[in-house]
């Protein structure tokens, strides 16, 4: 149990979420009103918790436990407007109260994309197709957001000295070491400014999409949406931090989608290899501040679950740098520096974890 489910079962807070939602949906229940509970269905790697009603009188709805002091609920609600008035689907905002951080919502289902390409591998052309086309009209969404810009891209990267090297691994970084992640970083951020800037979900992945009947791709968890590189959520979809797609599938998506955006004017003489550099580079920086998120909710809130999904973003992280020669100083520490202490430490955390490790040449 997590610090913030500890609190939450020693409070008043879900018998407050309760009565708050009755008053909301008060026409789904029968008239004797204490029998309706709510049943939790998931949380993830936020303070939020979703439940739904039981017996489902009204399992159209979600109710969302969204601490205002952990979450930013009046941005989930500006930016849910503005993707259905773009045409997408996402949760609709039903009734909020944003002193108490309740929201009412409308209920996605369950189908995640994670769910359903995992057991029907059939699947991904088509749900991903649907995902590409969802990202072209995300990328058009109008809306007030605050910029991904040196300030936030730098503040990310940081996460994976701060919590996943000095605070996971243990690890004293030397001065060599700092100049090193300080060059790397600088490239980073150079990259991401140079890209044209659109809306960013920031987190357009298989587990926030949703699989819905006779709709595109349903879109959760855009509370964070930004205005930054337009490869930023094509990195997220096709170099998923849950899912891995083969390199000669990314490449081609990452091609496909260059030339639709061509296509759209909205992109303009760039070439199929700098496009995909863009790409790549940005993927660097999402996967480094991913790893230190991870080691975050390990450590900080509680959650170790997400430790498993490091080797992944470690591989991507070395593949990429194998590739860029200015990135070759810094695969190379990597493998040889890092690795084998996230070998340790997973081991001891957890053997199933060690043994997926893998994209490290260094003692393979």
């Amino acid at each position: 149990m997590t610090i913030y489910e500890q609190q939450f079962m020693n409070s008043n807070r879900r018998e407050e979420l309760e009565a708050w939602a009755r008053l909301q949906c008060h026409d789904q229940f029968p008239d004797d009103k204490r029998k309706v509970r709510l049943t939790a269905i998931s949380n993830d790697a936020s303070f939020r918790r979703y439940f739904r009603f039981q017996p489902p009188q009204a399992s159209e709805f979600i109710l969302v436990d969204a601490p205002p002091e952990h979450e930013q609920n009046e941005a989930f609600i500006k930016v849910s407007q503005a993707l259905l008035e773009q045409g997408l689907t996402c949760p609709k905002v039903l009734a909020a109260d944003l002193s108490q951080g309740f929201l009412l919502v409308t209920d996605l289902g369950d189908a995640t994309y994670l769910k359903v390409i995992t057991e029907q591998p059939d699947r991904v052309a088509s749900l991903y197709t649907g995902a590409v086309q969802s990202l072209m009209a995300m990328q058009n969404v109008k809306c007030d957001l605050p910029a991904y810009d040196e300030t936030l891209l730098q503040t990310e990267t940081a996460l994976f000295p701060d919590w996943f090297l000095e605070q996971y691994l243990q690890m004293t970084l030397s001065v060599a070491s700092k100049r090193l992640f300080r060059r790397v970083d600088e490239l980073l951020v150079k990259n991401a400014l140079a890209q044209p800037q659109v809306f960013v979900h920031r987190d357009y992945h298989s587990r926030n999409l949703m699989l819905v009947a006779g709709e595109g791709p349903g879109i959760l968890d855009f509370q964070d949406a930004v205005i930054g590189p337009i490869t930023y959520d094509l990195v997220s979809l096709f170099k998923d931090c849950y899912y891995r797609f083969d390199r000669q599938v990314v490449v081609a998506e990452v091609d496909n989608f260059r030339a639709l955006l061509a296509t759209s004017g909205r992109l303009q003489n760039i070439s199929t290899a700098d496009f995909l550099k863009w790409f790549d580079l940005m993927g660097v920086q999402r996967h480094l501040k991913c790893v230190g998120i991870f080691s975050r909710l390990h450590i900080r809130d509680g959650k170790p679950g997400y430790l498993m999904d490091i080797p992944l973003l470690i591989t991507y992280l070395t593949e990429t740098c194998a590739i860029y020669p200015e990135l070759e100083a810094f695969g190379n520490w990597l493998e040889t520096e890092v690795a084998p202490v996230l070998k340790t430490v997973l081991a001891t955390t957890d053997q199933s974890s060690a043994n997926n490790l893998v994209g490290f040449r260094a003692g393979s």
